[in-house]
């Protein structure tokens, strides 16, 4: 009999298939081994950050554990659900890289059904740092909350419960948001997550103060609406079968349970618009759509003509778009408010701590040609002389003075008004427009002598190797600017030292506003020469990046 005619040899018995959850699973722990695989100091970062989160954890259920027995521990606990389900809501728009499987649209060409996908993506979703941190704190709730054998099983069916909440609702935003998130006002959001970090630090501090003073007992109305909020129903449940309301403890974990439900159908729907509808770049460009063509009225009609007016359309348009300089600004305007009228809410503030929005705004001035990155050649290109250096400095410094001085004044008024000291407004006025001119002229001095490159990706704001040069930068030139304040501030001291000196204080606005405008204008002077001669240089160091 020939080869081609023979026979088939009998089929084996089929390899059992193995289920989708544990195929994701896997896939999920190797991604995380391949990923410290990559280096090691990822893989050193990766160590510390666990350790670090695993320690607060640990601290975190200590102290839960130790309220056990407190008057208001149920309110607390209550309260710490709820945060913890926002964390998981906003986690996915402001880290959407730190895990590679929140983007369903990698399993597009794959034949996954919907349901299956879910189960699958939601166990994978169990694994990591997040879950085990979320895990911790409401196992601790339960032990800071039941008395009971009911509190506890209701404890545990409720702590399982919040938590497939929390990952079910992670999971449902970030496919909701995946077009978003893979688009480039996607990686801009995720940029500005120092601001949300450096603004929810804040709030954490003010609430920390006003509860070490006035006790948990003030969290109980708060407490009283969130109980019935998913996922803390759950938590709250357990509160009510320790006082015996077994009714009301069903209650709560049957909407906890309905809650689930709803997001893992949400979830659901997403998932499969996601993996059966085309996005815009399978899509053909609409015939006979419009060109959009520059509005003539738009900024460029309110700005000066020639290089000036260009230098600040162009400098003002890196503040929108760029998501690296548009971070900057928005955490500056942010903290710059946040400190000053956080601390006069707290009745403990001076007001003095206005000057603290200049100084924040100040910074921007700072490393100007680094934030070109590349593109600074154009720039350089155009620069042949001392009086083109001059021109292009000016006209950055006066593109952040159209926000930086609304802005100041609109902090110091605030601040002012919030402290009801309002006969101190010139005094600390006049000290904000020195301050802002002492670090406009630093500023520009420092971007000519020490300019550094700012890389495009990911959250770093200096390359390797550079990063010595950025502190003396912005260290160095703080403390210039610190130094040239020093005959206004010796002047406000004096006048408040002196006898009768308070009917003096108006002339400190028009003293600070003088003395700013001359120290910005001689640092731009004396940065200009610089900065000419410095061109290949500073070309060099920003092109880095």
């Amino acid at each position: 009999m020939s080869a081609r005619t023979a026979p088939a040899p009998p089929a084996g018995p089929a390899a059992p298939a193995t289920p989708l959850t544990v195929v994701f699973v896997r896939l999920k722990l190797s991604l995380l081994r391949n990923g410290l695989r990559l280096s090691g100091g990822r893989r050193a970062a990766y160590v510390a950050s666990a350790v670090v989160v695993l320690l607060f954890a640990a601290l975190q259920l200590i102290g839960l554990i130790a309220l056990r027995g407190h008057a208001h521990v149920d309110a607390l606990v209550v309260l710490l659900a709820a945060v913890l389900a926002l964390g998981w809501a906003v986690m996915p728009l402001f880290f959407p890289s730190g895990d590679e499987t929140l983007d369903p649209t990698r399993l597009v060409m794959l034949p996954l059904r919907p349901r299956p996908l879910v189960r699958a993506l939601l166990a994978a979703s169990l694994v990591g740092i997040g879950p085990l941190f979320t895990l911790c704190m409401f196992a601790g709730s339960v032990v800071a909350v039941a008395h009971g054998g009911a509190a506890f099983a209701v404890g545990v069916v409720g702590a399982v419960l919040a938590l497939l909440v929390c990952v079910t609702l992670a999971r449902a935003v970030a496919a909701a948001n995946v077009r978003l998130l893979t688009s480039r006002k996607g990686r801009d959001l995720a940029v500005l997550s120092g601001l949300v970090v450096a603004i929810g630090a804040q709030v954490v501090n003010f609430g920390a103060q006003r509860l070490g003073t006035s006790g948990l007992e003030q969290l109980d109305p708060v407490a009283d609406v969130l109980r019935w909020v998913p996922p803390a129903t759950a938590i709250g449940a357990m509160d009510a079968a320790s006082d015996g309301s077994y009714g009301v403890a069903l209650a709560q974990l049957a909407l906890t349970a309905a809650a689930l439900v709803l997001l893992l159908w949400v979830w659901a729907r997403h998932l499969t618009r996601l993996m059966t509808t085309p996005d815009g770049s399978t899509l053909q460009a609409a015939e006979g759509r419009p060109v959009r063509e520059r509005d003539p009225a738009g900024l460029a009609r309110l700005l000066p003509a020639g290089r000036t007016g260009t230098t600040m359309e162009r400098s003002l348009r890196y503040v929108w778009r760029d998501p690296k300089t548009k971070a900057a600004w928005v955490t500056s305007l942010a903290i710059g408010l946040i400190v000053p009228v956080f601390n006069a809410w707290q009745g403990t503030g001076s007001v003095y701590f206005a000057c603290f929005a200049a100084g924040m705004l100040g910074i921007q001035m700072y490393n100007q040609f680094g934030q070109d990155t590349s593109a600074f050649w154009i720039v350089a290109m155009t620069i042949s002389s001392a009086r083109d250096a001059y021109v292009e400095l000016r006209a950055r410094a006066l593109a952040l003075l159209l926000i930086t001085l609304p802005y100041v004044v609109l902090v110091t008024v605030v601040t002012t008004a919030m402290l009801d000291a309002w006969r101190k407004l010139p005094e600390v006025l006049g000290l904000s427009l020195a301050l802002l001119g002492a670090m406009l002229a630093t500023g520009a001095w420092t971007s000519a002598r020490f300019p550094y490159s700012i890389p495009q990706e990911g959250h770093k704001n200096v390359v390797p190797g550079q990063i010595g040069l950025a502190w003396i930068s912005i260290f160095g030139g703080m403390v210039g600017a610190a130094l040239l304040c020093a005959p206004v501030i010796a002047l406000t001291v004096w006048l408040n030292l002196r006898e009768g000196g308070d009917a003096w204080d108006a002339v400190l606005l028009p003293v600070g506003a003088v003395y700013g405008a001359v120290l910005t204008q001689l640092g731009l002077r004396l940065a200009a020469p610089r900065t000419a001669r410095r061109l290949p240089e500073i070309l060099a160091a920003v092109s880095k990046g």
